[in-house]
């Protein structure tokens, strides 16, 4: 008999793992994969945005879906906490653009070694098996099925993520478990996941990387998310920072719906960049229009940029009329792309969706439908922007789960 199972070794379940076994609790943690963080590992390009430096307020406005939920976790352990632990654990950290919070290294292995070493540490027991079956009785759990034998537990801790990214073992265990002893799985989507349009010139510009733009995204006419960054254009539509963002702000997917403009020059009022403009026609007057504007624009957008401001790339600078320097102008301050879908749940970042909130005590994140059962990260119905915010939500409220168990 166990005091605490945790199920999922990813960024909750490890983080879980560590304050139970510190709180005095015997832990066996079960993880699939042989090795534990996979998807830690790899978040933020391999660099690992462990949380926001901001204060609470700020976490629960980049988080859309059920951030009232969240409070109370937060209110126990909130950005600065997770910066003194893994400080305390002796991995440095910085600041960056955004209260984006790094490792001083830049490598994510240090954050997930590091939980890593502790529980080792600690004594906490880890088990490479999938857990296949939630054993509960008279509404209350009382242990785990996995590798084709049975461990006795009056807690266990769901802990195994959502459905993106597969290959690090996120393949929706979660949602089944909970389902299997009556919880509600609201209906998941991708979140924070690349774009893809039917504008054919996306895939002309392939592997052309944008920076410092600002991407806007309307819902037909309204402005819905607006932010400086930078962006990749790809063969099935964009990607990128910026991209990633402005997903997690579409409700309803439809064809047609939405559209992504882009500030090629936000330094520049239009009535700056026209000038701009006017100072590089007069300098190449005897130019094909495409080679007047170069220094305006990245080489691969010069055609297209010209297409759509239906000015021919053969025309002479000195002809262009004051009409199509104005349209020219307006595609730089609002370049379209058109989006049609998202790309795969296993391309996403994050899953939106999941175990209804209506169901888990927000001040202790156990089950209200069965006792001794806790829910932490993504498994929950709950998910945030880019910039350290998913992180946090994973690691607040494995915290609440560890302190009540």
């Amino acid at each position: 008999m166990t005091d605490i199972i945790i199920v999922g070794g990813g960024a909750a379940g490890c983080f879980a793992a560590v304050w139970a076994a510190r709180f005095g609790k015997s832990v066996i943690v079960f993880e699939k994969n042989e090795r534990l963080g996979r998807k830690l590992r790899i978040t933020g390009k391999g660099r690992c945005n462990v949380t926001n430096n901001s204060p609470v307020e700020e976490h629960m406005r980049n988080i859309p879906v059920n951030s009232r939920f969240l409070y109370s976790a937060y209110s126990s352990f909130d950005a600065e906490s997770t910066m003194a632990f893994f400080e305390e654990l002796g991995v440095p950290l910085k600041t960056e653009r955004g209260n984006r919070v790094f490792p001083v290294s830049d490598n994510a292995h240090d954050i997930a070694d590091a939980l890593v070493r502790e529980m080792k540490k600690l004594g906490v027991k880890v088990v490479n098996a999938q857990v296949t079956q939630l054993l509960a009785e008279n509404g209350a759990v009382r242990g785990v099925r996995a590798g084709g034998r049975e461990y006795e537990s009056g807690s266990v801790l769901i802990a195994c993520g959502g459905k993106s990214y597969p290959a690090t073992g996120s393949t929706g265990d979660g949602y089944k478990l909970a389902e299997s002893v009556g919880h509600t799985v609201t209906e998941l989507k991708p979140c924070l996941v690349p774009l893809v349009s039917p504008d054919k010139y996306c895939a002309e510009l392939m592997g052309l990387s944008l920076r410092n733009v600002t991407l806007s995204l309307y819902d037909g006419n309204k402005e819905i998310f607006s932010e400086l960054g930078e962006m990749l254009f790809t063969h099935f539509g964009v990607t990128g920072p910026l991209v990633l963002s402005a997903s997690s702000h579409i409700k309803d997917m439809k064809p047609n719906r939405y559209t992504l403009k882009i500030d090629l020059k936000p330094g520049l009022t239009p009535e700056k960049l026209d000038e701009r403009i006017q100072r590089d026609f007069s300098e190449n007057l005897n130019r094909d229009f495409v080679n007047g504007i170069r220094k305006l624009l990245p080489a691969k957008l010069l055609p297209i940029a010209a297409r759509l401001a239906e000015i021919p790339e053969e025309l002479k600078i000195n002809s262009v009329t004051k009409e199509q320097r104005r349209r020219f102008g307006e595609l730089i301050k609002a370049f379209p792309v058109r989006i049609s879908a998202f790309r795969p749940i296993d391309e996403a970042i994050v899953t939106g969706g999941g175990v209804s909130v209506k169901e888990i005590n927000p001040k202790t994140m156990e089950s209200k439908l069965v006792s001794g059962l806790f829910f932490a990260g993504e498994v929950i119905d709950t998910d945030a922007y880019t910039g350290g915010f998913n992180l946090q939500i994973a690691f607040s409220t494995a915290y609440s789960a560890a302190v009540n168990m």
